[in-house]
């Protein structure tokens, strides 16, 4: 028993990028957001814990449908099927303004995903399809606090935030991001003047601020660990909720 408790683990971790308590955690999620279903019909040929499991490895490394039902005993049909039943489930906990808003500091920045939707993504800067997504960290936890709707990636980010509906979740939170979002309401780093460097106060703010604002694109780096985010095959609301289901898992791989 102890070695077959052992070869979950190993699995589960190696898979998922998650401790078994934190898979826990995130089991019961789903289970309290109706996983299981009315248990009426048919029954799945996996329980909830394997079914979970197959979307946090899914999303983790990208395989094809086809690769992971036989790692599972399963049809790739039934692979699908988990998967959209299974991954909205995952999504990140709605956002919950801080009673401490006033002293808490968020970054806020944009990621290309490339996608094979065409209808979700465009030929972006990155030469691929792409899909632009916003996303906000806090500044000392690094927790993901909320990611928005995926837009074509040759949206601007100033037109991806502004139209994103991110804004109403940060009133009364200091907000900071890159030059790219300038008059959003965002602290952004001093622009160069026309033929006028920078003064040496401003430097130093610079500075300051790429500081902290790095810890956004290490946020975002570790999120891509998850190979779905490098190339989603997913169509419709498939990268939304992929996006969900990632920031969800790199937040429980945080907590403590």
């Amino acid at each position: 028993m102890a070695g077959v408790l052992r070869a979950e683990r190993v699995w589960v971790e190696t898979f998922t990028g998650l401790s078994m308590t934190r898979f826990g955690r995130l089991l019961r999620t789903v289970r309290d957001r109706g996983g299981n279903g009315t248990l009426r019909g048919r029954p799945w040929s996996l329980p909830l814990p394997e079914r979970v499991l197959v979307v946090a490895v899914y999303y983790r490394t990208n395989l094809t449908m086809r690769q992971l039902g036989p790692l599972f005993g399963i049809s790739s049909s039934t692979v699908c099927r988990v998967i959209q039943k299974l991954g909205p489930l995952l999504a990140l906990e709605p956002v919950v303004r801080p009673a401490d808003a006033a002293d808490r500091l968020w970054i806020v920045d944009g990621t290309l995903v490339p996608v094979r939707d065409r209808q979700v993504g465009s030929s972006s800067r990155n030469y691929r399809f792409s899909a632009n997504v916003q996303v906000i960290v806090d500044a000392d936890t690094r927790l993901v606090i909320a990611a928005s709707r995926p837009v074509p990636g040759t949206t601007a980010d100033a037109h991806a935030w502004r139209n994103s509906g991110l804004a109403e979740h940060c009133r009364g939170v200091t907000v900071l991001a890159d030059g790219a979002y300038l008059n959003c309401g965002m602290i952004t780093p001093h622009r160069k003047r026309p033929r006028r460097p920078l003064l040496p106060g401003e430097e130093a703010d610079n500075a300051a601020h790429r500081t902290v604002r790095a810890r956004v694109e290490h946020v975002i780096g570790r999120m891509k660990n998850y190979k779905i985010l490098r190339d989603c095959r997913q169509h419709g609301d498939g990268l939304h909720h992929a996006v969900q289901a990632v920031a969800q898992m790199h937040n429980l791989a945080l907590a403590s």
